[in-house]
């Protein structure tokens, strides 16, 4: 496990164990990690290679009755914005 908040170091691991262990990453989202510094610093070159978590944004969207599409709508956004920076095969 490796801090989003944290992308140097999160280089700095992928670097060292290589490009076919997957990290769980948390800290996108309520925490204050960047997206794309987070998937340019962790990903492989397939684009690959992380399972990024966002719970607390997520979980916390909304304390009204909409709660379910603000968690639907965040959840969406965040997978839309980590998609937008990882490397396009091809």
């Amino acid at each position: 496990m490796v801090g989003a908040t944290f992308p140097a170091e999160l280089a700095a691991v992928r670097a060292r164990i290589g490009a076919d262990m997957p990290l769980l990453v948390p800290g996108v989202g309520a925490q204050g990690g960047d997206v794309q510094a987070t998937v340019e610093a962790g990903c492989n070159a397939a684009g690959t290679g992380m399972m990024i978590n966002s719970s607390r944004a997520i979980l916390y969207a909304s304390g009204g009755d909409d709660w379910r599409e603000a968690a639907a709508r965040v959840a969406r956004e965040t997978r839309d914005a980590i998609n937008g920076f990882r490397p396009r095969r091809g």
